[in-house]
């Protein structure tokens, strides 16, 4: 099957190069993963009375508020609290798009998990808004 020696040879390291292309990606990935579970997204609206932390799912894990937000309507309240939670997933989403990019570079799935965050923490918002 194999014409000489040397075509079974070059054969051979390009198997073991594969092999350790897609080991290295895994390692990679496995990296990828763990610090992206332990990212989370902080903002501050800009009279700083209402402070807001999501977890690495988007999810609400603090909310801090002024004394001050006593002094406004509660409906205000609730849109500084709604708006400040979506400027902390569009900071938690740069984190994924600047991690994802630094451990897999040009890697078509680094895009692919940006993209799958974008949707999943910004549904209304355009492709290139993350990236701001």
């Amino acid at each position: 099957m194999w014409a000489d020696d040397a075509a079974l040879d070059a054969a051979e390291r390009r198997l073991d190069e594969w092999e350790s292309s897609l080991a290295e990606r895994a390692e990679r990935a496995k990296t990828l993963s763990t610090t992206m579970r332990e990212l989370t997204g902080t903002a501050r609206n800009a009279d700083r009375t209402v402070d807001v932390t999501v977890d690495s799912a988007g999810l609400l894990i603090d909310l801090r508020l002024d004394e001050r937000i006593r002094q406004q309507p509660a409906a205000h309240t609730a849109r500084q609290i709604l708006e400040t939670t979506t400027a902390a997933r569009t900071d938690l989403l740069r984190q994924v798009s600047d991690a994802a990019t630094e451990s897999l570079s040009d890697d078509p799935s680094a895009q692919a998990i940006i993209d799958s965050y974008r949707s999943r923490l910004l549904p209304d918002q355009g492709p290139d808004d993350a990236r701001r």
